[in-house]
């Protein structure tokens, strides 16, 4: 075994031993003894800043220690409630690379006609390995001809939707390590993640970066109904659901659609207004039964995709349309209403109804409580945010202020509670390197390999962000790979950045006594891994 591998595999067997055993301070209190202690001033901010950002820089440290942490956090928590609003929030070198990033600016038009010319050339590619498979007798020289045209055709399907999804990718990773608004960014995550999309199903990966833009980051700070309806009518959810297919009984679409097919009338699906109720909205024990699914799928016939439009508008304009031939008139009943024939109207009706339902408001409550507080958040925190919710018609600027208000976010119990994801966990490790990544496949790559690749949950419920999901000894594994492979070429981290004596002193506010005086004790080519590997770098 070489030198370097045996120092990895050291560091793998220190950090499982060690994560394996660590528990919170107070999981480890007996019953007998007195309740925690509020948190000081200094751990109130080192709370915050490890769980309303996706960790701290080395600037953000040094600001806390010379501000002192009461007016450091005054601070942080009020810029980070004004989130971009507030002014610049990215420097000016990454607000230049994202400028640069050519196809985040697409219209969605734009965006549906690049996927359906990648569909038409790889028509064009079956088409002409048909033909070389029937003159394969033929002169040798025409087969070398068709394999060329076949290859350069496969070429050219590449350069027009892969450059989209790798560039949306790049702007979401620069916004989520440079972005001074760090809870915007995690809300925006929040929200992807709830209202989910897989780029991995036709059209969507050439409208991803497009709904994020579009359909989340605008109204994250907005009123849920606003958020609600902008992802209902968005073509990517529209796609991902099937909804853009969906359409009344009995309905004969016109004789010829060419590449429309992919959104080509298959009747009624229910799939959206399912997630719409039981993911999106009520949840599964909202109170709904399945004939109240098929009413809205009813009730949501006709939104679809204008993909005619798209051909013909030269890269501009959105996509969604109601299509008043393809929507069920008929009489419903739905959540034990009457509805009557109105088009697009009673799609628009239940959206309403189902953004300001309580059980709406207890759902996302609670998801909002086990990604900010807790994995099994505290029932009070649920009910409190749940008449927030309500009360300001689901504000969400005010529902997260009053998550922050909240005593049971500042409980000593849900100190360094919540096991970082894959994708916390990288965010955090660069940031707190400082790192200002050049190539942003290598992270992707990781990403990928952790079991989260970035717009890659294929099931609409997205991600978890519970301990279950991500703490096992091949997932802590593969961060230790990870780390033991940072360097400037795969995370733009400098040398002087991955010796761990000095992100020792850096990360001091953040780390035990007990893993200080452990990692001091280690050699210096296993601190770095050792120290973003310890428990309290694995939490937030």
């Amino acid at each position: 075994m070489s030198r370097r591998s045996g120092l990895q595999a050291a560091a793998w067997g220190g950090l499982a031993a060690w994560a394996g055993t660590w528990r919170p301070v107070f999981a480890q209190a007996r019953p007998s003894e007195p309740p925690p202690q509020p948190l000081t001033a200094q751990e109130r901010a080192v709370h915050a800043l490890c769980r309303l950002s996706y960790g701290p820089r080395p600037a953000d440290l040094a600001a806390l220690q010379r501000l002192g942490p009461e007016a450091w956090l005054e601070q942080f928590l009020a810029a980070q409630l004004r989130g971009s609003a507030g002014g610049q929030v990215l420097p000016e070198s990454v607000q230049a690379r994202l400028q640069g990033l050519d196809t985040v600016s697409l219209s969605q038009a734009a965006l549906l006609g690049r996927y359906q010319e990648a569909r038409r050339l790889a028509r064009l590619d079956k088409a002409g390995d048909a033909a070389a498979k029937g003159a394969a007798k033929g002169a040798a020289k025409g087969a070398a001809n068709g394999a060329a045209g076949a290859a350069s055709a496969q070429e050219a399907r590449r350069e027009l939707v892969r450059p989209i999804l790798a560039q949306a990718a790049e702007q979401r990773l620069l916004r989520a390590l440079h972005s001074s608004a760090q809870l915007e960014e995690q809300l925006l995550e929040f929200w992807f993640n709830h209202f989910n999309v897989f780029a991995g199903k036709g059209p969507v990966a050439a409208l991803v970066g497009s709904y994020e833009r579009e359909a989340i980051r605008p109204h994250i700070w907005g009123r849920f109904r606003q958020m609600l309806g902008a992802t209902a009518k968005h073509p990517a959810m529209l796609f991902y659901l099937d909804n853009a297919q969906s359409v009344a009984p009995g309905f004969r679409p016109p004789a010829r659609l060419g590449d429309e097919q992919v959104a080509r009338p298959r009747g009624l699906n229910e799939n959206y207004a399912r997630e719409l109720m039981e993911l999106h909205t009520l949840g599964v024990d909202g109170g709904y039964s399945q004939a109240d699914v098929t009413e809205l799928a009813r009730m949501l016939t006709g939104w679809t995709v204008d993909v005619r439009g798209a051909l013909g508008r030269q890269g501009s304009g959105d996509l969604f349309e109601f299509a008043p031939r393809r929507h069920d008139n008929g009489s419903k009943q739905w959540l034990g209403r009457p509805v009557t024939a109105r088009g697009q109207a009673e799609g628009e009706w239940a959206l309403d109804v189902l953004a300001s339902h309580p059980a709406t408001a207890r759902h996302l409550s609670f998801k909002l409580a086990q990604a900010f507080v807790a994995d099994d958040p505290p029932e009070a925190l649920v009910a409190q945010l749940s008449r927030s919710f309500l009360a300001s018609g689901g504000d969400l600027r005010a529902w997260v202020q009053t998550l922050l208000g909240s005593e049971h976010f500042w409980q000593r119990e849900h100190l360094r509670s919540k096991f970082k994801t894959p994708y916390q966990f990288l965010l955090s490790s660069l940031r707190v390197l400082d790192a200002q990544p050049q190539d942003m496949q290598p992270l992707l790559g990781a990403l990928a390999q952790s079991g989260m690749p970035l717009y890659g949950a294929a099931t609409p419920d997205g991600y978890k962000n519970v301990a279950s999901a991500w703490m096992n000894p091949e997932a802590l594994s593969q961060r230790v790979q990870w780390l033991s492979r940072l360097n400037e070429r795969t995370a733009g981290v400098e040398r002087a950045s991955r010796q761990g004596g000095s992100l020792l002193k850096t990360l001091a506010p953040l780390l035990s006594e007990h893993t200080r005086s452990v990692l001091a004790q280690e050699p210096a080519e296993l601190q770095l891994a050792l120290l973003l590997g310890s428990p309290e770098w694995m939490r937030r």
